[in-house]
């Protein structure tokens, strides 16, 4: 058949590494100060969110992106989960957003939706922009690359395009930052290599089936070519690349 068209993420829960008892854990630890407003920055599809406010039942929430598609979705397993009316999911960038401040504030993998920058530098900016948007008894959870050890120039060539040294620092420097921003790490854990293998795997998984049984569809092609050149890029970083989750402390 060529009527049908490359499946999208439809094997992630999470858009990101992060495993299924992680996210139990983390969402136990940031509703202990029982927060009643929560913001989510760059949402996409919400998962966080919708288990955070699953968790609190006294909590409202707000989902910012971009991507119109993934907040559809995130619309839907609101409604499926019973909490349309606890939550809004809102197309718009969040840059110099006026929606805080919030008891709690989830930045996983967004940081760069909170900034200019198109540097590390990002990282310095969306920290202090978090400091903003939290109150001052709250949290924020921040899912922030870093660079597990250096990169090789070999290793750089095989990732995005331009990909460079300076493009992440190391967890010590994060940390760093965190606290110059006016936060304390409350905690401090990173994804593991099963966690990254399961989420590369699975954001790969649907289409790379399609594409086996569609090789002959208008769109094979270009499919087969995004899907190679994203796991050659998985492969330079792998294992390079980390994923922190820093719950922070505002520091009054």
């Amino acid at each position: 058949m060529t009527d049908t068209h490359p499946p999208r993420l439809t094997r992630l829960t999470f858009h990101g590494p992060l495993s299924e008892p992680r996210a139990d854990r983390l969402v136990q630890r940031l509703i202990r100060t029982d927060p009643t407003t929560v913001l989510d920055i760059g949402c996409g599809w919400g998962e966080l969110l919708l288990r955070v406010l699953t968790a609190a039942p006294a909590a409202k929430g707000t989902g910012i992106d971009v991507n119109a598609r993934d907040l559809t979705r995130a619309r839907h397993n609101a409604e499926t989960r019973g909490l349309t009316s606890r939550v809004e999911f809102v197309e718009e960038s969040a840059v110099g957003t006026r929606r805080g401040p919030a008891d709690l504030v989830l930045c996983v993998g967004a940081s760069q939706a909170l900034s200019t920058a198109s540097t590390p530098d990002h990282t310095t900016e969306a920290l202090r922009e978090l400091r903003r948007l939290v109150t001052d008894n709250g949290r924020v959870l921040l899912g922030e690359g870093f660079w597990q050890r250096p990169p090789t120039p070999a290793e750089l060539d095989g990732m995005w395009p331009g990909a460079a040294a300076t493009d992440h620092h190391d967890l010590a420097t994060l940390l760093d930052l965190a606290v110059a921003a006016g936060f304390r790490p409350e905690w401090t854990e990173t994804a593991s290599l099963d966690e990254w293998e399961e989420f590369e795997s699975a954001y790969q998984a649907d289409t790379e089936v399609w594409l086996a049984r569609h090789p002959g569809h208008p769109l094979a092609a270009e499919t087969r070519e995004d899907l190679d050149r994203h796991r050659a890029q998985w492969m330079s970083y792998r294992g390079v690349l980390g994923l922190a989750y820093l719950t922070l402390v505002p520091a009054l």
